[in-house]
């Protein structure tokens, strides 16, 4: 029987090993989801509601422990992994809180003998497969709104995470959820694909990389189920001349950085406007050299290691790569002892004299490198924003309000933001365009994403 291991990136060793599931146990979860499914359904909203509420609570109460063990996971620094745990309670609160209203029925204006309206019924069994970057968070999203519309779940972590969907499963089968309506499975690639295809499966929420992005469309090709991708991202930030200087830099930085870089919402690359260029670069620069780098399990880590040394050599490439084509880099390597080729830790970057020649300026780096690049105007700046192949996120920093909206509606992205970056309100729809993906989760939109209209029309008067 295979088996997934999770290798911690703080010190190589491993931290969880799993049984990766047999046919006869996915086939076992698929007739058991099923089945549980039909009585979800027809549990009362509100009794759905009390349950994802206590839920969440247990959720809660873990923190410190699941804390840690995302810490040892996948190296978020123990000082901010906790984050996660509360950024989890507030999706997922948030979720709750609407249910009722996202889920009501469509009343429409009356009719005389006739009674006509449109419910929103659960699709059936969803497949949510989550990455290990933000495995809680990016779970969430399509978890909990997927279980209060009626549907069963199954989901399927990444190999680097295994824990989160336990601990997932675990809250809720604590706080009585019914059996089979919320299971996980760890999983091949090649089971993955195959169960995308099983019949039983009738949503599919997918957050990952583009080729991952790409499979799932191909199993999912002529099922005409739902699909919803959540995928790469190469996010710009904007700062005008007249924004907040001191406000930008940190924001900025800050979105680049956290996380190590490991965000697909996070900043990958900088226009700062040539009036405020220079300054900005002295200060972003200044800043990140205060980032320390170390263990993730050390209090005074900021900067953690990246998943696999693979990753940062990935970024190491892209970084050297841009200095032989002229970039400068501002960052010395070696003012971070852990920091080395074939490692997993990796000092962060700042680079100018960028342009969109270089690799780093247009492929997705989800390492601690950005690149800062002067511009002359919006008009530039905007060009910039929208040539990539990705559209998650953007930001503006500007104190013009009505100016930076009429930028906002011309960028190419499916959130934007003005003086804020890297962060998800769930009351609005988290959606991506081009290369980012497709499909819509958190917000009463997501809810629709999770549902099917049916409508009735009633003659009531014969």
């Amino acid at each position: 029987m295979s088996k997934l291991q999770c290798i911690s990136p703080i010190d190589g060793s491993m931290y969880v090993e799993r049984e990766l599931a047999t046919g006869s146990e996915i086939q076992a979860a698929l007739a058991t989801a099923a089945l549980a499914q039909k009585g979800w359904q027809q549990t009362p909203l509100v009794e759905r509601v009390a349950i994802g509420r206590l839920a969440i609570a247990a959720f809660a109460a873990r923190e410190e422990q699941l804390a840690e063990e995302l810490c040892w996971m996948m190296g978020r620094p123990i000082r901010y992994a906790a984050g996660e745990i509360r950024g989890f309670v507030e999706r997922a609160s948030y979720m709750a809180d609407i249910a009722e209203s996202a889920l009501a029925d469509i009343q429409l204006p009356d009719q005389p003998g006739f009674t006509r309206f449109i419910r929103r019924e659960p699709l059936g069994v969803a497949l949510v497969i989550a990455p290990w970057n933000y495995p809680y968070l990016t779970a969430v999203n399509a978890v909990m709104p997927a279980l209060l519309a009626g549907n069963a779940v199954l989901l399927k972590h990444s190999a680097q995470t295994p824990l989160c969907a336990e601990r997932m499963v675990e809250a809720f089968s604590e706080v009585g959820l019914p059996e089979g309506v919320f299971q996980y499975l760890h999983l091949s690639h090649a089971d993955t694909e195959q169960l995308i295809q099983a019949p039983a499966i009738q949503h599919v929420s997918f957050t990952g990389s583009v080729p991952g992005g790409a499979m799932v469309e191909r199993a999912a090709a002529g099922r005409f189920i739902s699909v919803g991708l959540e995928l790469g991202g190469k996010d710009p930030a904007y700062v005008r001349a007249d924004a907040d200087l001191a406000h930008a830099v940190a924001t900025t930085i800050d979105g680049a950085f956290f996380n190590s870089g490991q965000s697909c919402c996070g900043i990958e690359r900088i226009y700062v406007h040539e009036s405020l260029y220079d300054a900005f670069v002295e200060q972003a620069v200044a800043l990140v050299r205060h980032y320390k780098l170390g263990r993730s399990d050390d209090p005074e880590t900021t900067l953690g290691p990246l998943v696999r040394a693979e990753a940062a050599d990935f970024v190491r490439r892209q970084i050297n790569e841009a200095v032989a084509q002229g970039a400068l880099a501002h960052i010395d390597p070696a003012g971070f002892a852990l920091d080395r080729p074939g490692s997993a830790y990796l000092a962060p970057q700042v680079l100018t004299d960028v342009y969109h020649g270089m690799r780093v300026m247009t492929e997705e780096s989800f390492g601690p490198v950005v690149g800062i690049q002067k511009v002359k105007d919006d008009e530039e700046a905007l060009a910039l924003m929208n040539d990539s192949e990705f559209g998650l996120s953007a930001a503006i920093f500007s104190r013009d309000v009505e100016t930076a909206l009429a930028l906002a509606e011309r960028v190419e992205a499916g959130t934007v933001f003005l003086n804020r970056c890297d962060y998800l309100d769930p009351a609005l729809a988290w959606t991506g365009v081009k290369h980012s993906g497709r499909g819509c989760s958190l917000s009463t939109i997501g809810y629709e994403h999770l549902t099917r209209p049916k409508s009735f029309h009633f003659k009531t008067q014969l």
